[in-house]
C-alpha cells in the first residue's frame, strides 16, 4: 500500500447518472435538464437546478453522465482514483416513496458505474472509480426506509459512503428524527460527504446581476457552515464518536469562525452545558476536502484542525492521534491528516478548448504551496488520506 500514498485521488467529483439525467429531462420545473436554442443559434442542453438560478442554469453535456468522459478527464489530469458522488439536488424534491425507490436504483447504478470501470495499473487490487450512495432524505421518509438504504449501500463493495445535503428530512441535520440514521451510518462505517445545495436566502445577493458568483462563492460555503454548526450544537458528534463526516469546500467559514463560535457557546446558557468539549475540538473530528483554491486557505484550515486536541475536556481522551502538538508547524502537519484533494468536476470547465481545468491545477498548486507541509503531508492530502479514510483497494 506504500504506492497508494503517492497516488492522486479526487474525492469531490460528481455525476448525474444516466437514470437520474433521464428523470431530470422528464421534468417541466427545476430541477430539470432541457434543450434550448443558444444565442448563437445552436441547440444546447441546460441544467436548471433551482427555479431562480441565473442565466437559465448552465450548459451540460456527456461529461456530466458518461463514465468514459470521467475517465478521460482523470487521464488528462493524472488522477488515479475518483470517489464519485451524485450531484445536487439529489432527491430532495420527491415524495418519500418515490425517493426511496429511486435512491435504491441509483445506488445500484453507482455500484455498476464504478465496478465496471478499470482497475489501477499501479495497484491492481484497487479500482479507478468508487462512489458515494444516496439516502431518500425527504420529509415523510421513515427511519426504517432510511436505515434499510444505509444497509443496501454498505453491501455494495464500491460504495464507500453517502452524499448528504443540509436539510435532512426537511428540518436540518440537528433533527431528532435523524438519530437512527447517524447510528446506522456509524455502525456501517460509511463516510458522510456533506455538500450544500440551497445556499442562503437569495435576497442577500441584492438586485444587481452577478451571475452565479455570490451563490457559489459564498452561499454554498455558508450553507455548509451553518449546517455543520447545528450538527455540532446538537451533540451528534458526542453521541456518535466514530461517525466520519467530510465537509465540502474546506468546511466553508467554520474554521475561521470556530473560536467566535466557542465564545458564543460559553456565554449562552441554552447551550453552554450541552457539549462534552469546546466547539473547536470538533473540527478535529471532521474531514475537509481541499477545494479551497489557495495555499494560505488550506494552511489555515489545517491549523484549525491541528489545534483541536488542545480543546479536549479534561479527563477525556482526544479522538485524533498526535494530541499535544504545540508548535505551529507540528500543528499544521497534524491537521493535514484530515484533508483530501478534490476537483468539483464536471463543474467549472476550462475556459478554452485545450487548457486543463483550473479547479485541478489551482487546487494542486495550493496543496503544493502550503508552508510547513513536507512532501509526506502533501502526498497524504493528494491521495494517501483518501486511501485510508475510504479503505480503497480493500
Amino acid at each position: 500500500m506504500a504506492a497508494a500514498h503517492r497516488l492522486l485521488v479526487d474525492i469531490h467529483t460528481h455525476v448525474y447518472l444516466p437514470r437520474y439525467a433521464a428523470f431530470l429531462r422528464s421534468r417541466s420545473s427545476a430541477p430539470r435538464i432541457f434543450t434550448r436554442t443558444s444565442p448563437e443559434g445552436k441547440q444546447e442542453d441546460r441544467l436548471l437546478i433551482l427555479d431562480d438560478e441565473p442565466s437559465e442554469g448552465r450548459p451540460v453535456g456527456p461529461q456530466y453522465w458518461d463514465r468514459d468522459e470521467k475517465l478521460k478527464f482523470m487521464d488528462r489530469h493524472a488522477i488515479d482514483v475518483s470517489v464519485v458522488s451524485s450531484a445536487n439536488p439529489w432527491l430532495d424534491f420527491l415524495p418519500a416513496p418515490d425517493a426511496h425507490k429511486l435512491a435504491e436504483e441509483l445506488n445500484t447504478d453507482m455500484e455498476d458505474y464504478c465496478s465496471a470501470g478499470p482497475s489501477l495499473t499501479a495497484l491492481p487490487s484497487a479500482k479507478r472509480l468508487y462512489g458515494f450512495g444516496l439516502l431518500p432524505l425527504v420529509p415523510g421518509a421513515s427511519a426504517d426506509s432510511l436505515v434499510s438504504t444505509v444497509v443496501q449501500i454498505s453491501k455494495l463493495p464500491h460504495l464507500k459512503g453517502i452524499i448528504m445535503g443540509t436539510r435532512g428530512l426537511g428540518k436540518g441535520l440537528d433533527d431528532d428524527a435523524l438519530e437512527p440514521v447517524w447510528g446506522a451510518l456509524e455502525k456501517a462505517g460509511l463516510v458522510v460527504f456533506l455538500h450544500p445545495h440551497y445556499g442562503v436566502d437569495k435576497d442577500a445577493w441584492g438586485a444587481k446581476d452577478n451571475g452565479h458568483v455570490l451563490p457559489l462563492a459564498l452561499g454554498f460555503p455558508f450553507e455548509t457552515t451553518v449546517a455543520t454548526t447545528r450538527l455540532i450544537l446538537s451533540g451528534v458528534l458526542d453521541r456518535y464518536p466514530s461517525l466520519r463526516l467530510l465537509l465540502a469546500h474546506s468546511g466553508g467559514a467554520l474554521p475561521a469562525l470556530s473560536s467566535r463560535l466557542s465564545s458564543c457557546i460559553e456565554h449562552d446558557p441554552v447551550v453552554a452545558s450541552r457539549l462534552t468539549h469546546d466547539a473547536r475540538y470538533y473540527l478535529g473530528r471532521l474531514y475537509f476536502d481541499a477545494v479551497a483554491y489557495g495555499a494560505e486557505e488550506l494552511g489555515f484550515v489545517s491549523d484549525a484542525i491541528g489545534r483541536a486536541d488542545k480543546y479536549v475536556t479534561a479527563g477525556t481522551s482526544a479522538a485524533a492521534s498526535g494530541a499535544g502538538a504545540t508548535d505551529s508547524v507540528a500543528q499544521r502537519r497534524l491537521g493535514s491528516g484530515r484533508m483530501l484533494f478534490g476537483t468539483d468536476h464536471p463543474f467549472f470547465p476550462p475556459l478554452g478548448e485545450t487548457e486543463k481545468w483550473k479547479s485541478v491545477v489551482e487546487n494542486l498548486e495550493a496543496i503544493d504551496g502550503v508552508w510547513g507541509w513536507t512532501e509526506k503531508e502533501k502526498d497524504a492530502v493528494r491521495g494517501g488520506n483518501a486511501f485510508s479514510l475510504f479503505s480503497l483497494g480493500s
